[in-house]
């Protein structure tokens, strides 16, 4: 019926489209998932955990960003200047990471990198693939890592 049809119109939600990252409406999504899944499995105590490295100056020279929930380490970034790869700060900043990750009761890792970028530097630290994303990007591959810590 027409009336049906206008009702459906004007009851029709508005979308937007935001590219901002951390926007009030954007943390309020965040906290209705967070409160659902709460529910579902309990409190996930998610803590950043940000390693960085400086150099004499104070400059950053690298660092390992990541958090822990649900007792695992998520590992999100790890960068180095690129004169300093392969001199064992790489290792350490894991190390480190993973030392304070089981501190805070977790017993597993899990990591994304990409073919381009890290895959046997983690291989290499017991870590081990569990899935992939084919031509992500185009000619390339994605990878998906974990590792039980503990």
């Amino acid at each position: 019926s027409p009336n049906r049809e206008k009702m459906l119109m004007l009851t029709e939600p508005r979308i937007t489209l935001d590219a901002a990252w951390n926007t009030p409406d954007s943390r309020i999504v965040q906290q209705h998932l967070m409160a659902y899944n709460q529910a579902a499995v309990g409190e996930d105590h998610y803590t950043p955990l940000h390693l960085i490295a400086y150099d004499d100056s104070n400059a950053v020279i690298g660092g390992l960003l990541g958090v822990t929930y649900w007792n695992w380490l998520e590992l999100n970034i790890l960068w180095l200047r690129e004169d300093l790869r392969g001199q064992g700060l790489g290792s350490r900043l894991l190390g480190m990471a993973e030392a304070e990750a089981v501190r805070r009761g977790c017993g597993r890792a899990h990591l994304d990198t990409f073919d381009f970028q890290a895959l046997g530097f983690y291989q290499k630290h017991g870590y081990s693939i569990f899935g992939q994303l084919d031509d992500q990007p185009a000619g390339h591959t994605r990878y998906y890592l974990r590792k039980t810590l503990t």
